[in-house]
């Protein structure tokens, strides 16, 4: 793997001055020659040194998000008051969305680190140890979403869900349901993991119970919600209460109840976690969990800014916090348990 810009020159067949040109955005190169440098520094996972890549204009001023999801309203809601933070602070902000994809992952962070960012927020769960590693070689500080862990340079905000959903749980419990399911998200994924760990552990805590055929993964989407909740919907016995990762997930779940002929809250009650925009506004209205945006934002501005300042302060830990929003899905347990029409 080349290591200096001399080898990037070598392979492209140009001189080191003109790899330098194109990292730090000189129109000086033809478009075709740049394309091609480009093109060979993203293949080869080079990352510019960091002098080089602010040798001529110093700071920047542009923060770098990739995110998974563009179509998940929390991301874009979260997004669109990130980047007010940052216009407020004279910056500017450089939008990626990977799609749940490694390879964008990788592609992006390359991408801004020859827009010369000055610190990248990475809410994916695709990421190499490597590309970290080379970002803080270079001193560009990084934060990372629920990963539960910190290093040099990288930081991590992780939501407390665990007393949030243990509201919720007893919430449930409060309304008389003893049985409850849950929908996941995409297996393998931190965030998938913390969600029905914290999930199971409020069940516990409350005394109440669920099975494993009560326990289906979804994809964070409205689709994955839906054909979970088909699922669970089609057991011999089906629980009072479902619960799920996202609100979106949520949604799904709420459309094949009403396929299926089932009142919400009547027959089943079903809650979802972030409260987007859209958890007010559908039938019934969303019992969900709220994470605040605003002060997800910030944390992730405060975190960026820190290791801009002063490197040796990246790598801390942030927490945001969850609260129960009790709306219209959820509701008593009904009188006996609901048996789902067939469609």
């Amino acid at each position: 793997m080349p290591t200096s810009m001399r080898e990037i020159a070598k392979l492209a067949g140009v001189s080191s001055a003109t790899v330098s040109r194109v990292i730090n955005g000189s129109n000086l190169v033809t478009e075709e020659t740049a394309r091609r440098v480009r093109k060979i520094i993203q293949d080869m996972n080079f990352v510019p040194n960091s002098s080089a890549i602010h040798l001529k204009k110093g700071k920047s001023r542009i923060y770098g998000i990739i995110i998974p999801d563009l179509t998940n309203p929390f991301f874009t809601e979260l997004v669109k008051i990130f980047a007010e933070l940052l216009v407020e602070n004279e910056r500017e902000l450089l939008l990626a969305n990977t799609d749940f994809h490694s390879s964008r992952t990788q592609n992006s962070l390359h991408r801004m680190l020859l827009r010369r960012v000055d610190g990248v927020v990475l809410l994916t769960s695709e990421l190499e140890a490597g590309l970290l590693e080379s970002l803080a070689q270079n001193r560009i500080p990084v934060v990372t979403a629920d990963h539960y862990r910190t290093a040099c340079g990288v930081s991590d905000i992780l939501v407390d869900f665990a007393p949030g959903m243990s509201q919720l749980v007893a919430h449930l419990k409060d309304l008389g349901h003893r049985q409850v399911g849950f929908i996941g998200g995409t297996a393998g994924l931190v965030t998938s993991r913390v969600r029905m760990q914290s999930f199971l552990d409020a069940v516990v805590k409350q005394g109440l119970s669920s099975r494993e055929e009560w326990m289906v993964e979804g994809n964070y989407r409205i689709d994955g919600g839906a054909r979970a909740m088909e699922k669970i919907l089609s057991q011999p016995e089906i629980p009072t209460a479902v619960v799920t990762v996202n609100d979106l997930t949520a949604i799904g779940a709420l459309r094949t109840a009403h396929e299926r002929k089932l009142r919400i809250p009547e027959d089943i009650s079903v809650a979802g976690c972030d409260d987007i925009a859209m958890a007010d506004i559908v039938f019934p209205p969303l019992t969900t969990l709220r994470i605040s945006r605003r002060e997800y934002a910030q944390k992730l501005f405060e975190a960026l800014r820190a290791g801009e300042e002063d490197f040796s302060r990246a790598g801390q830990q942030f927490h945001v916090s969850t609260s129960l929003v009790v709306r219209q899905s959820t509701g008593p347990v009904p009188a006996r348990v609901p048996v789902a029409a067939t469609i």
